[in-house]
């Protein structure tokens, strides 16, 4: 620890600590506009700047100069730094003048404007007018895709957004043109961004050159409720903020949650929310002679109530779909066990993973925020560019630190980092487990291994096979960790949403002939077979509510209170932005009023006594941010189950990233951004 004398305060600070962090460390805010802590240090804006004592006889760029590049005083004083000397105070006015010389008055039209850094600091620091009078610098705006709008007039050259698609998205597109006045900043062929991570951009630009394209000027920030909530669109639980008007979701941003997605979420998490509104099912409806009419509650509960009650309980059936939370799922399964129904899952994508293992044989054991320790990382089966692209950023942050070797066994694809691609399918996995090829040698050796399993390697042929050649690798280290894909999976699995003994698995129950009545609790991934009653409680029109003779209107994530569990098993709670449009009702409520029309009444009226009943089941449920941990032992049982793996390559859990589930379907957002993939991002510029 090096001492420094900050404002007249003396603080311990590491040596590797820049000026600015010292200054931050003992209260002093310093403003910046180029510096980010998540970013290489670029030194560009000069608006930090700083007196130092004994230093040069000129203000000094605390972003950009190191504690241990202080001079100490004559008689070995610790050093001193001024923030708030009339030196500064001029330098930083100056800096100020300058940026706003050529910054075009856009504030009453930007949607940056109250929420702009340019303004907060030109409010410290400026001055009243301006003694230039000469034309302003106009710079033509850039293409660089649907997702984010360019006022490159506005721009500041901070260079942020350069730095973060070449350090933390790993799709360098972005780069500077020109010297001086002349400098631009610009994707290099002006063709749309394809990282899945562009819309982080939005966050990190401190003036209104980079904004969002599909928000653009349809709200202003003190017009919007903000409610803090948890993302669904993956498994990995990110934290985000949504913001409302009235009964619409206008965007959606992320917050900070260093143990998950540190202060990033993905384009699908940021931009789904058009697709909150569209398509949506705001009424229930019941088929007749082939075609849907809209309908009443109590019709549409007796209809399936009349169904259920006359069909053979072992011949009905219920699917969980991927965006469901722990409170329907658990009224769910309550609800059958008392009609007697044993045929309840929540794998609608076939997969082997099972709560019998124990709860280590399916989350991500040691937490997301071990991959920043880890020394040896494989991937099986998974692209987590597109299954998780928050954590494929972190193993990106690994990987350029060094220290760390990453191999990958399943489809080649550009992951952003260096890999090894040891094979395509189970067979080099065998290779690995029997220690046939050199990568095996590397996670032996390694101290902190971590062997990542996509959701798509336990589907099929072998699955569980494949659990347990991840768990013989991962060995007593206790590196096994489950990607999943679903927000809902890790909580199903917890509740033990699988078949009892004798039930049929969801693949089983989707086939011809297997059923009587389905029931679809937003299961939109799995096709029933025809000559079964489909009842489907969801929230879109999407392929659940085309194949169903019976509709029941939900929620969506951001319409409800709810507990979701993410792939390291940590608890978690969305809370409720907006209203459900219409008649939509919560998945919970109208559980309760089906198992009333059933004769098999729910014995909880509310939410909060549906929870005591819940976290009286499954106590870890009520440790909110919590990670229940699994037990080792269950991951060395695993590698000794053995099988036989299948022979097919493995194959991701997620084919189109922006297309992965109803809301997304729904979005028009994400249909454009999925049809520039399929052309190669090479659209011209519009």
């Amino acid at each position: 620890m090096t001492k420094i004398i900050v404002d007249g305060a003396e603080v311990d600070v590491p040596a590797e600590y820049t000026i600015l962090q010292a200054c931050e460390a003992a209260g002093a805010e310093i403003p910046r506009f180029c510096y980010h802590e998540r970013l290489s240090i670029a030194g560009n804006c000069r608006m930090c700047l700083v007196e130092v004592k004994g230093g040069p006889p000129k203000p000094v760029a605390s972003c950009a100069m190191g504690v241990r590049d202080l001079r100490p005083g004559p008689n070995g004083e610790p050093p001193v730094v001024s923030t708030r000397s009339p030196m500064v105070k001029k330098a930083r006015e100056g800096v100020m003048e300058f940026l706003l010389i050529n910054h075009p008055l856009d504030c009453p039209i930007c949607d940056q404007g109250g929420e702009c850094d340019l303004q907060d600091q030109a409010m410290a620091y400026g001055v009243s007018g301006t003694r230039y009078f000469e034309n302003k610098r106009a710079v033509e705006d850039k293409y660089i895709g649907p997702l984010v709008k360019t006022t490159m007039t506005r721009c500041i050259h901070c260079t942020r957004c350069v730095r973060f698609v070449a350090e933390v998205a790993g799709a360098p597109e972005i780069g500077a043109i020109g010297r001086g006045e002349d400098m631009e900043i610009t994707t290099y062929l002006e063709s749309a961004m394809s990282s899945e991570l562009q819309g982080n951009v939005i966050d990190l630009c401190p003036v209104g050159a980079l904004t969002s394209k599909p928000y653009a000027f349809k709200a202003r920030p003190w017009e919007l409720a903000k409610t803090e909530s948890i993302d669904v669109m993956d498994a990995l639980g990110s934290a985000i903020r949504v913001d409302s008007r009235g009964r619409e979701v206008m965007r959606i941003l992320p917050r900070i949650n260093e143990d998950v997605n540190e202060e990033w979420i993905s384009d699908k998490t940021r931009f789904v929310w058009d697709g909150l509104r569209t398509q949506r099912l705001d009424r229930p409806y019941v088929r007749e002679n082939g075609r849907l009419r809209p309908t009443s509650w109590p019709e549409a509960l007796g209809v399936v109530a009349a169904k259920i009650r006359a069909a053979d309980k072992a011949r009905v059936g219920a699917i969980v779909g991927d965006l469901a939370a722990v409170e329907e799922m658990f009224a769910l399964k309550d609800l059958f066990g008392r009609l007697g129904v044993i045929n309840v899952d929540a794998r609608q994508d076939g997969s082997a993973l099972h709560p019998k293992h124990g709860r280590a044989s399916y989350i991500f054991n040691g937490g997301i925020a071990a991959i920043d320790e880890a020394d040896a990382i494989l991937l099986v089966g998974s692209n987590p560019r597109h299954e998780a692209p928050v954590l494929n950023a972190r193993i990106r942050k690994r990987w350029r630190r060094g220290g760390v070797r990453v191999g990958l066994v399943g489809e080649r694809v550009d992951l952003t980092y260096g890999s090894e691609h040891i094979g395509a399918g189970p067979a080099s996995l065998t290779e690995l487990v029997e220690g046939k090829h050199s990568f095996a040698r590397v996670l032996s050796e390694a101290e902190r291994p971590l062997v990542i399993v996509g959701a798509g390697a336990f589907v099929g042929e072998g699955g569980e096979a494949v659990l347990a050649a991840a768990a013989k690798l991962a060995g007593e280290k206790g590196g096994l960790c489950v990607l999943h894909s679903a927000a809902s999976r890790v909580g199903a699995l917890d509740l033990g949403l699988v078949p009892d003994e004798g039930g049929m698995t969801a693949t089983e129950m989707a086939a011809s002939g297997a059923l009587d009545v389905a029931f679809l609790l937003g299961a939109d991934e799995i096709d029933v077979a025809p000559g079964t009653f489909v009842v489907y409680l969801g929230t879109h029109g999407d392929r659940g509510a085309h194949r169903a003779d019976v509709i029941l209107p939900g929620a969506a994530y951001t319409e409800k209170v709810g507990l979701y569990v993410n792939t390291e098993g940590r608890v978690q709670v969305a809370n409720r932005a907006t209203f459900p449009p219409g008649e939509g009702r919560e998945d919970w409520a109208i559980l309760r009023a089906l198992s009333e029309q059933l004769g098999a009444k729910l014995p909880y009226d509310t939410l909060n006594q549906l929870r005591a009943a819940l976290f009286q089941a499954h106590p870890h449920m009520a440790a909110l941010g919590e990670i229940a941990a699994g037990d080792p032992a269950d991951i060395a049982k695993l590698a000794d189950i053995g099988g036989t793996l299948g022979s097919a390559p493995f194959a991701g859990a997620m084919p189109d990233f922006h297309l992965s589930n109803p809301i997304a379907r729904a979005s028009a957002v994400m249909a454009e951004m999925s049809a520039l993939k399929r052309t190669g991002f090479a659209q011209a510029a519009e």
